[in-house]
């Protein structure tokens, strides 16, 4: 560094000198941070599980968009196909599945679920749809129109495979109607194969419940030969049983030019919730959230636009993600800086605000110890010099050896860099050597 021009080796000594002193404050502010980022994980997992439901089922294709809107962020969202809701509660409550489609009403939820399952809100109405063969109906009643489950009494019936919550729902539908299940001939097969025995003609009727959205229901509306059964007393269902609510399905609504359905039908229908466990990343609970506002937001058959997703009937606390987006616009650091930015900022400001309250104080002793180890690169030679005025005082040296010393020491000290701010002290000390020069017998 000797070699090195005054100037240069003056501003890296100070440098050096400013990390020294700072270089504790950096550390401990460094290490709080990072224990910080440690705690709250702003980042999120870059993979997550997604129950769906069966195949070809509207759970599936949501279930996709989901996981094209998510990938836009690096998020990689597996599907895990089930029977249904029911499966779907089972998935979440093993920890096998995040977060997953259930259909309220249906899903058997337990008192404890509402400690370890929260929800990001209902995203659209699934309407239970019962299809049945008109040729049955009419061997059965002379008439191939249906209005009521009562009149199922001797058909033969599907009513959903076990896991997807439709065989509970239906049972506590019959039961209403006073139609035991001895009076049924009664199957639960899944939707696709209890679907193919209704077309080969082996069976008479089938229940699933599903979004319109589904491939399976725009299919059975417009086969020919196959009737949706409308349930007549639509609005007493909805009052006897508060998770069903009437909805009506236009006529014309499927076809305008064929004209299906060729009437209103009157249906019944609960709303599907997206379910996520607890200990669930907030930052993808929100990207889930903000991603139903633009898969489900739009108007569809039975309601209208930005009526979903929704806080309303809700049978598990909203995560306050799901209430973010549902009810405010989207934050401002997403509207202008990618999610991941956004969201480190989101979660690490206050934290930082912490931080940074803590380390201004503790910043105060910066300047102190700069000062110190600035001075202390000239006062040290005050030491030397006061040794040498000790040792002429006493005796122990003669004028010569005294002169040496001094004229080593001035050498030292002409090699001694300080910043301009301190250059007086430095003058200082070179003043006080000729003085003690002038001191030295002989001089």
């Amino acid at each position: 560094m000797e070699r090195l021009p005054r100037r240069l080796r003056t501003l890296l000594l100070s440098l050096r000198d400013l990390l020294l002193s700072a270089g504790p404050l950096a550390v401990l502010g460094v290490g709080l941070v990072v224990l910080a980022f440690q705690w709250l994980k702003p980042t999120p997992p870059h993979q997550v599980t997604l129950a769906t439901g069966p195949a070809q089922s509207a759970y599936e294709a949501f279930g996709k968009r989901y996981q094209e809107a998510l990938a836009a962020n690096g998020i990689e969202v597996r599907l895990l196909p089930s029977d249904g809701s029911s499966a779907n509660l089972q998935l979440l409550r093993s920890g096998q599945a995040d977060l997953a489609f259930v259909q309220g009403g249906t899903g058997e939820l337990r008192p404890g679920d509402g400690d370890e399952l929260v929800s990001l809100g209902s995203l659209f109405v699934e309407q239970v749809w019962l299809f049945y063969r008109g040729d049955a109906a009419r061997r059965a009643h002379g008439t191939a129109r249906l209005d009521g489950l009562h009149q199922l009494r001797g058909m033969r019936v599907n009513v959903g495979s076990p896991g997807s919550g439709v065989p509970t729902l239906m049972e506590r539908l019959l039961a209403a109607n006073h139609v035991p299940p001895a009076d049924l001939a009664l199957t639960q097969l899944e939707q696709t194969p209890a679907t193919v025995e209704l077309l080969a003609g082996r069976l008479d009727a089938l229940v699933f419940a599903s979004a319109p959205e589904s491939l399976m229901v725009q299919m059975l509306l417009q086969t020919p030969g196959v009737q949706l059964m409308g349930f007549a007393q639509n609005e007493a269902y909805g009052r006897r049983f508060p998770f069903l609510t009437p909805v009506t399905l236009p006529r014309g609504v499927v076809d305008l030019a064929a004209n299906v359905p060729p009437r209103d039908v009157r249906l019944v229908a609960s709303t599907t919730s997206l379910l996520a466990r607890e200990g669930t990343h907030p930052a993808l609970l929100q990207l889930f959230a903000q991603a139903a506002q633009t898969i489900h937001g739009g108007a569809g058959w039975f309601n209208r636009a930005r009526e979903f997703p929704s806080t309303r009937h809700a049978e598990l606390p909203i995560a306050k993600e799901g209430e973010r987006a549902i009810n405010e616009p989207t934050p401002l650091l997403q509207r202008y800086l990618p999610f991941w930015i956004a969201n480190l900022v989101e979660r690490m400001w206050l934290v930082l605000g912490i931080l940074i309250a803590v380390m201004l104080p503790l910043s105060r002793v910066v300047p102190p110890l700069y000062q110190l180890r600035v001075r202390s690169r000239v006062f040290r030679w005050y030491g030397r010099l006061r040794e040498i005025e000790d040792d002429m005082e006493a005796g122990r040296a003669t004028p010569e050896e005294l002169r040496e010393r001094l004229t080593r020491l001035e050498h030292r000290v002409e090699k001694v860099s300080v910043p301009l701010s301190y250059a007086d002290e430095l003058y200082a000390l070179r003043n006080h050597i000729q003085l003690v020069r002038r001191r030295v017998p002989g001089a």
